[in-house]
C-alpha cells in the first residue's frame, strides 16, 4: 500500500521449508503482550511482541485453522478448522483442555455444507461458531448447544455485541440475532458476500460505535449505527 513501510517480518518455524503454509487467523494477547498466528500448518504459533521470537506452538487440530478467539480472564484461546473442531487451550499450560466436534451433534450438523468451523467468538462462559455447521451458540463449561440459529448460508464472522449475535457471511447482509435465535434484523452492505466484521467502541463514551464488514469487493462497508449503512470506503 502507498504511503506503507515494512517495520519488521517474522515467520513461524514450520516443520519444512519447502511450502510455507498460509496465516489464516491473527489474534491479538494483551495480558501476556503475545501475538497468535493459526492457518495452514494444523497448529497455534504464540509469539513476543516484545522480543519478536516464537515461544510455543499448539498441536492438536488434524487440519488446517480458520479462527481465533479469546477467552481473557484465563487467559484461553478457541480455535476452530477444517476438521470440524473446536478446540480450547490453555495459553499458560500450553495445552489443550477441551474439544468440541460440532459436527457430531445432530442438530448442529449439515453434511451438504461439509464440517468446518469458518467462524467463532466467546463471552465468559458463552461461544457461538458456525460455518458447515449450522451457527449455534454453546454453552462451554458443559459442552452443550443451546441455541441453533436458523440461517441457511455458512456464516464467515461472528461476534457478540450487548445482548445481540452479529454474523456474516454468503449474501450481503449483517444479520442481527438474539440470544434465544430470533433474527431480529438484516442490514444490507455493499458486496455480495462479506468476510469480516469488525466493532469499534469507545469505553468512556458506549454511544460511539462504529461496525465495519468487508467481503468480496473493493469496498469496506461502514455503520455508525447498526439499523442502516452510512458509507462505504472504496480501495
Amino acid at each position: 500500500m502507498k504511503g506503507c513501510k515494512e517495520l519488521w517480518r517474522r515467520q513461524p518455524p514450520y516443520r519444512t521449508s519447502l511450502e510455507v503454509p498460509e496465516i489464516n487467523a491473527l489474534l491479538l494477547v494483551p495480558k501476556e503482550n503475545s501475538l497468535i498466528l493459526a492457518g495452514g500448518d494444523c497448529q497455534l504459533h504464540t509469539m513476543d511482541l516484545e522480543t519478536g521470537t516464537f515461544t510455543q506452538a499448539l498441536r492438536g487440530h488434524t487440519d488446517y485453522i480458520h479462527c481465533l478467539a479469546l477467552r481473557e480472564r484465563n487467559p484461553e484461546v478457541l480455535s476452530g478448522g477444517e476438521d470440524g473442531a473446536v478446540r480450547l487451550w490453555d495459553l499458560r499450560m500450553a495445552k489443550e483442555v477441551q474439544t468440541i466436534e460440532v459436527y457430531k451433534h445432530e442438530e448442529c450438523s449439515r453434511p451438504h455444507n461439509g464440517r468446518w468451523i469458518g467462524c467463532l467468538a466467546t463471552d465468559s462462559d458463552w461461544m457461538v461458531c458456525g460455518g458447515g455447521p449450522a451457527l449455534t451458540l454453546w454453552h462451554l463449561r458443559s459442552s452443550t448447544p443451546t441455541t441453533i440459529f436458523p440461517m441457511w448460508a455458512p456464516q464467515k464472522h461472528v461476534t457478540f455485541y450487548q445482548d445481540l449475535i452479529l454474523s456474516a457471511g454468503q449474501g450481503p447482509c449483517v444479520n442481527q440475532w438474539q440470544l434465544s435465535g430470533e433474527l431480529k434484523a438484516q442490514v444490507p452492505g455493499s458486496s455480495p458476500g462479506l468476510l469480516s466484521l469488525s466493532l469499534n467502541q469507545q469505553p468512556a463514551a458506549p454511544e460511539c460505535k462504529v461496525l465495519t464488514a468487508a467481503g468480496s469487493s473493493c469496498r469496506v462497508d461502514v455503520f455508525t449505527n447498526l439499523g442502516y449503512r452510512a458509507f462505504s470506503l472504496s480501495f
